[in-house]
């Protein structure tokens, strides 16, 4: 490109900002440094992946170290550097509408929605288990009826629409609360070996023990997960810039101080569960309450405060979920104000300042998905039937992310340097990887291959069905923009 072209395009750039942060501005600036830093241990940690990685035994650090390596470290950098550059309401969807176009947007943004819909759906199995291990053997049948996931589904998500509709000035204490709950659990996680150790309850404990990875399908796709699936999120509080207070400080700041802090929980946490637990026995929907029950037998009196501790973990899952309720009804808003979406999405609680009528949307479609999830399958089956296809969703928009610094954002000034370019590349394969394995179970389920059909069917479909509504938003907005041309022409 010309010199004047890289100008016009930079022009472009900062015009669009700057109508955004309009929008941006009726907002109540809720967020501050702490409020980021905490948000993101609690958004980051999933309280299942420390099973996941205990999956793979001994090699749980080599694998651990490789993902940070090569897919932490770059995804911070570059969430770092869009930040910086175009720190907007709407996050994600902004950086890919910007960078590169208003269908890459809209998608991002489609793909961003289904996954919080899916992913948060699942709430109400996940607090059937906690209920089942907090209560004891007595109500393990908690876990497979679908009759109480349903009626904890409905609560739950009706809660999430009060708290999101009254807004960051409340949601933002119970999101700061999950994550000091979230620290507690987890220094309790680490402790437990410890404490077994010194008591010769257990033989051994080498909490940092390295062994030699074995690759194959099951290592890579647990890799993949690894990476991707457990490390990222960092991008996510970026959807609600326009409510941080100084967003290009604060975001850039938290993720800075978060990052060492959620790797060295996660590498700590998984050697906890392989301390009490063969990788074939570990639970993938509640291996933290799993392993907090076996490690605390031998105290005697102690086990009586695993209840509580178990229902501080679905304390933690609940303020997860509000995390990803809060940002997701956001997504809608900031389409319907590029006229993608109808204008009903952008409308504003008159006293909170919250979008209201999207929180009602999310609400109702998160409980309908949640629903349809546990017809027909397993508990454990259904779990990561909801994961890997939510996984992929999220992991879409991730490749385009990361795509974003390598070819996107085209005649804009500054370029972005070769050393982020490497940084982008290396999360775009790491993330693609997850993507090609996340279609295949590490559960036993009926079938693999009908499994893979599903997961695949989903993700497929909803695509298309995403692509179908922006081409008949545009195809309306086109529509009425040559409407309102001839009139503007027969008045004059």
């Amino acid at each position: 490109m010309t010199d004047k072209e890289n100008s016009t395009a930079t022009a472009e750039l900062r015009s669009a900002e700057q109508n955004i942060e309009a929008h941006s501005a009726v907002f109540k600036k809720e967020l501050g440094l702490a409020d980021l830093v905490l948000t993101q241990i609690l958004f980051v940690i999933g309280l299942s992946w420390v099973g996941t990685a205990a999956k793979l035994g001994p090699s749980h650090i080599t694998f651990w170290l490789l993902a940070i390596l090569l897919f932490y470290v770059p995804s911070a950098v570059v969430v770092i550097y869009l930040n910086r550059l175009m720190p907007l309401e709407g996050g994600l969807y902004q950086w890919a509408k910007l960078g590169f176009n208003e269908f890459t947007g809209f998608m991002v943004a489609w793909n961003l929605w289904i996954y919080v819909i899916v992913l948060t759906s699942e709430i109400g199995l996940q607090v059937a288990t906690y209920l089942s291990y907090a209560l004891g053997p007595s109500a393990a049948w908690l876990a497979g009826s679908k009759w109480v996931i349903a009626g904890a589904s409905f609560v739950i998500i009706g809660a999430l629409v009060v708290v999101s509709t009254i807004g960051l000035g409340v949601g933002k204490w119970i999101h700061n609360a999950g994550a000091v709950m979230m620290i507690v659990i987890f220094a309790a996680l680490v402790a437990l070996p410890i404490l077994n150790w010194s008591r010769g309850s257990i033989a051994e404990y080498r909490p940092l023990a390295m062994a030699a990875p074995a690759f194959s399908l099951f290592s890579l796709n647990i890799l993949g997960k690894l990476g991707f699936g457990a490390l990222g999120g960092f991008e996510y509080m970026a959807i609600l810039a326009g409510e941080c207070r100084n967003p290009v400080r604060t975001i850039n700041r938290s993720v800075i101080i978060a990052a060492p802090i959620i790797a060295v929980m996660f590498i700590l946490g998984t050697s906890s569960v392989l301390a009490f637990m063969h990788p074939d026995n570990i639970d993938l929907i509640g291996p933290i309450p799993q392993v907090l029950s076996i490690g605390s037998r031998p105290f005697g009196i102690a086990a009586s405060v695993v209840p509580v501790a178990i229902l501080m973990v679905m304390c933690m899952r609940l303020a997860q979920a509000s995390v990803n309720f809060t940002a997701n009804t956001r997504l809608p808003m900031v389409a319907g104000w590029d006229h993608l979406l109808p204008a009903w999405f952008t409308k504003l609680h008159t006293k909170h300042r919250t979008p209201v009528n999207s929180i009602l949307f999310v609400g109702a479609m998160m409980l309908a998905v949640g629903l349809a999830g546990i017809v027909g399958v397993g508990e454990q089956e259904a779990y990561q039937l909801l994961q890997n296809a939510a996984g992929s969703f999220y992991a879409i928009t991730y490749l385009v992310m990361f795509a974003i610094p390598i070819i996107g954002l085209r005649g804009v000034e500054p370029r972005p340097p070769l050393w982020l370019k490497m940084a982008a590349g290396s999360g775009f394969l790491m993330t693609l990887l997850y993507v090609v394995v996340s279609v295949f179970p590490i559960v036993q389920v009926k079938s693999q291959a009908s499994f893979t059909a599903k997961v695949s069917g989903v993700i497929i479909a909803a695509n298309i069905l995403g692509a179908a509504i922006f081409l008949f938003a545009e195809r309306r907005r086109r529509g009425h923009a040559l409407k309102a041309d001839s009139v503007g022409a027969s008045a004059d």
